[in-house]
């Protein structure tokens, strides 16, 4: 009997001791077209995690369309980590659940948004339809494939890109319902994010333009290659800062708030920004940006905020449901 008492013990302090030593895993739950920055920044960053802690960390993904994403997390998905691509799905979080408080955007330095994207339009090569600012995508004929901005991020910032176009051009809002939904009429189909829209335009071979974050146009170019399409800057786009915030809800639960904090704060380092520069997202560093210029022409960007308001406010006047985009789109 002792020698199984002493046997028993001996188990139970070798699982404890495992258990004690296992790795540290953080899921991050982000937006789809951020697969290949996340791939390379997980790999700096495990690597740095280990040079600084002598351990090991595990980083998980799940990518989707963003909104889709957020009310994921809402539902129950564990996320230490959510990385959107505008606020409005990360104040979801807060307005839903208490996952994350309401002060989130000011716990990290550029409002929670360790980079930005301008929205451009991917072109088959050579521009046949002559596709240069807003106003062409509105031409007769003209297919436009774009994310649903009920799902997706990168489809609300095109919705407020072409608002804003309208409004810089000397247009009211009414001139600017009736544009932006004329654009949405051109889409033959909404997908559910912007990675979904990428396969409807380059593999399916439908639309005559993709609207898309320009980080994403890097990305088409690596998977399909640089002769399959033209990269076209519009006169206008609003300025996209994807945020990235801890869950605390689950983090606190976990025991992983320490390493989700540093997770994120290292998306601000020298070595997080040059990632951030190679796949073709805008860094925050100013030395860094000046260092790759070269892949970022000047862009007239329009500040939503300054423009629209609060997200919270443009989130339930344009987005939510019977909001102006489903009035538009709708026909009312």
């Amino acid at each position: 009997m002792k020698k199984l008492f002493s046997a028993s013990v001996l188990a139970a302090g070798l699982a404890l001791s495992s258990f004690a030593h296992a790795d540290t895993t953080l899921l991050n739950v982000s937006y789809d077209v951020m697969r290949d920055f996340y791939k390379d920044y997980n790999a700096a960053f495990q690597k740095h995690w280990q040079a600084e802690h002598n351990d090991k960390i595990n980083v998980q993904m799940s990518f989707g369309g963003s909104s889709k994403q957020a009310r994921s997390v809402i539902d129950g998905l564990k996320a230490d980590v959510i990385t959107m691509n505008m606020a409005t799905d990360i104040n979801a979080l807060a307005d839903n659940g208490k996952l994350v408080p309401e002060n989130w955007v000011t716990r990290l330095p550029d409002n929670s948004a360790p980079f930005t994207s301008a929205t451009v339009f991917i072109v088959r090569k050579g521009n046949p339809k002559a596709l240069n600012d807003w106003q062409d995508l509105l031409k007769d004929g003209v297919q436009v494939i774009v994310p649903n901005p009920k799902t997706s991020g990168n489809g609300r910032y095109t919705f407020l890109s072409a608002w804003g176009y309208v409004l810089k051009n000397g247009g009211d809002e009414t001139k600017a319902r009736e544009f932006v939904g004329k654009l949405f009429k051109q889409a033959p189909v909404l997908d559910t994010g912007g990675r979904a829209a990428t396969t409807t335009f380059m593999t399916n071979q439908i639309g005559d333009v993709l609207v898309t974050f320009e980080n994403e146009a890097e990305m088409i170019a690596r998977e399909f290659g640089r002769d399959q399409f033209e990269v076209i800057y519009p006169s206008v786009s609003a300025e996209a800062e994807p945020p990235v915030t801890v869950v605390d809800k689950v983090v606190d639960k976990k025991g992983t708030r320490a390493a989700a904090d540093e997770y994120l704060k290292y998306l601000w380092s020298p070595e997080g920004q040059e990632i951030a520069a190679n796949n073709y997202l805008r860094p925050r560093d100013k030395a860094i940006l000046a260092k790759y210029n070269d892949r970022f022409p000047k862009v007239d960007f329009l500040s939503v905020e300054k423009t629209f308001g609060d997200w919270r406010d443009v989130q339930k006047k344009y987005f939510n449901d019977g909001g102006v985009f489903d009035q538009i789109y709708n026909g009312q």
